[in-house]
């Protein structure tokens, strides 16, 4: 007992640990490249050049940054809604997923740089409504894709020996099936996190009534001010982090089972 406990308070130190050595060691490298090529910060701004930043405009990144959050929180929930919907339809369903899969794929394949405009003029004036659809556009698939391939994939034998004692077909879902694809849901959450942040700043530096940290970066453009811009840039990194890191607990506390502990 005393040996697991030891082994697990390494564990956890070590994933604090590593992670916040590898920022340390990130920043340092990126303040003495400055440095060393005496770039001006119109160039690359230095990670000193940021504090100044935020302290001029800590009350638009609190504001912003929650405007931003709130967002890409809604369409990502969107999008694991219609995701894990279509990823049954279609993980059920080897005709609709002969159907839908060309479809995903070249919708997927679209660049959503190219739709976010044509988005923007459609719903002119409801900001709120086109970040989070790009938001949700450019999420949902991963997670369509995750939940078709684990359902697909099922065993058919697990299948045959529940229906055989007579289990009903809710009751393999939800003791076979769903466990089953937790590991690969939640490993598309961790991409649709990056994407839902991607969609949502495209439109707020596109769309003309923008609001949100890529308002913001857009703003530090106009005004020259680079390290602004860089500010938003490394705040944008700190909320994709945050978010994807509250999914990896959330797969601890759903899906730990299927997690292995390195030796």
């Amino acid at each position: 007992m005393a040996r697991s406990k030891a082994v697990g308070k390494a564990l956890v130190s070590r994933s604090v640990m590593a992670p916040l050595a590898a920022i340390v060691v990130f920043v340092v490298l990126w303040e003495l490249l400055v440095q060393a090529n005496g770039w001006p910060d119109y160039v690359m701004a230095s990670p000193s050049d940021l504090p100044p930043a935020y302290a001029r405009y800590w009350d638009l990144f609190l504001v912003m940054g929650w405007q931003t959050l709130w967002r890409t929180v809604v369409g990502l929930v969107l999008a694991v809604v219609v995701g894990v919907a279509l990823g049954m339809i279609m993980g059920f369903s080897r005709l609709m997923r002969d159907a839908l899969y060309p479809l995903l794929v070249g919708f997927n394949a679209i660049p959503k740089a190219t739709v976010v405009p044509i988005v923007a003029l459609m719903f002119v004036g409801a900001h709120d409504f086109n970040t989070i659809l790009i938001a949700f556009m450019i999420s949902f698939f991963p997670i369509a894709v995750s939940i078709s391939i684990g359902l697909s994939t099922l065993e058919p034998e697990y299948r045959d020996i529940l229906r055989a004692l007579g289990a009903s077909q809710s009751t393999i879902f939800w003791k076979i099936a769903l466990p089953k694809t937790l590991p690969e849901f939640f490993g598309a959450m961790k991409v649709a996190v990056t994407l839902a942040f991607i969609g949502t700043n495209l439109m707020e530096i596109v769309s003309p009534h923008g609001r949100g940290l890529g308002a913001l970066f857009d703003s530090g453009k106009t005004n020259s001010d680079y390290p602004l811009m860089f500010a938003v840039l490394i705040a944008l990194a700190v909320l994709g982090i945050l978010l994807y890191y509250v999914v990896v607990a959330l797969e601890k506390i759903f899906a730990g089972w299927a997690e292995r502990t390195p030796t």
